[in-house]
């Protein structure tokens, strides 16, 4: 009998030893259930192939050209990927629906010996859980928010504070990006319903009764936006602000931003949209400085023309409850450790 799964939490506690994807490449690609491999029971092109079948010809035709794929992708995987399980090997296995492809994919692991089953409703229970946990169930968790001007380091805190001990969730590193016009990072952003089922996995892996600091983000980081429960949540939490000197947060975002600066056509390709809103001097005085090579002073530059006064503007606008501020006159590594040490001693005696 397939699997039924009520709660994100009984679903990630499945218990069994591996969980398989049988959807698409692209439709894993988009999203999928946190730790799964995928094993397609039909390839992007040949879903494709079986979908016009459906529609232009008839469901009869369909199934048969459909089977006939799956019996020979499912051959390839059970000599290829999955030779080496012995007959103990207890798979899940789902597709969208948890319909055809899941339940054919699985009915052949059962004839050969092995304990497969399929989860009930498929990938769409799934991602049913994670939309109540991100946009209707409010978050459980105690979110503190670490605040601050541009280039204090939030995201390097963040880390040094898991290291000592605190519960973290990194929003920037799940929706790989930096949060800032010149944010974007090589290999581009997950799909909104991938960092959704990434954040889901990581709030579910933290205790609520503790609390679970958070970088301090607009609602949106990049293109990826940021889900209406963790949003609102966000948008009550208390906050601890990071102060540093102008000069320490400039050598930190050279540091930070080491993989734009050596990219200089990039940096000026993204300095461009600031045109219409810093004006034209402005932005060409920045390209002065990248001509010259002098990223400190453009890092220096970019701060007090922009990222300085936007945040500014922000603190006006919005209400904040403040629980206390960290000071580090460096934002070296040791200047960063001695910041994350003060940081985690305030949240303790929270």
């Amino acid at each position: 009998m397939p699997q039924t799964f009520d709660t994100l939490a009984s679903l990630m506690a499945h218990g069994f030893d591996t969980v398989i994807d049988v959807r698409s490449p692209a439709e894993f690609a988009e999203d999928h259930i946190p730790g799964a491999i995928n094993l397609p029971a039909l390839s992007n092109d040949q879903r494709a192939e079986v979908g016009t079948i459906y529609k232009q010809v008839s469901a009869f035709d369909a199934r048969k050209v459909g089977a006939a794929l799956v019996a020979r992708n499912v051959a390839g995987h059970v000599e290829g990927p999955l030779a080496e399980y012995d007959g103990a090997w207890r798979p899940l296995v789902y597709c969208w629906r948890g319909g055809q492809r899941s339940g054919s994919f699985a009915s052949i692991l059962q004839q050969i010996g092995w304990r497969a089953d399929t989860i009930k409703g498929g990938y769409q229970t799934y991602r049913r859980l994670v939309h109540d946990a991100m946009y209707i169930d409010p978050v459980p968790h105690r979110l503190v928010l670490l605040d601050g001007y541009t280039g204090t380091a939030k995201t390097a805190l963040l880390h040094l504070l898991a290291e000592r001990g605190v519960q973290v969730i990194d929003l920037e590193g799940l929706a790989a990006h930096r949060g800032s016009l010149l944010g974007g990072l090589a290999g581009g952003q997950p799909a909104q319903k991938g960092f959704e089922s990434q954040l889901a996995q990581a709030l579910a892996g933290l205790d609520p009764n503790k609390i679970t600091v958070v970088e301090a983000e607009s609602s949106k980081v990049g293109q990826i936006v940021l889900p209406k429960q963790i949003w609102a949540s966000m948008s009550a939490a208390p906050r601890i602000e990071v102060k540093a000197p102008r000069a320490a947060r400039a050598a930190f975002l050279r540091e930070a931003y080491a993989d734009i600066i050596a990219n200089p056509a990039v940096l000026r390709k993204r300095l461009q949209p600031l045109r219409n809103l810093r004006g034209h001097a402005v932005v060409d005085g920045w390209e002065a400085l990248l001509q010259a090579g002098d990223f400190t002073a453009l890092a220096t530059g970019l701060m007090a023309e922009h990222y300085d006064a936007a945040y500014d503007r922000s603190r006006k606008v919005n209400d904040r409850t403040w629980l206390g501020e960290v000071h580090a006159e460096t934002l070296d590594a040791a200047g960063r450790a001695r910041a994350a040490d003060d940081l985690a001693r305030l949240i303790a005696a929270l």
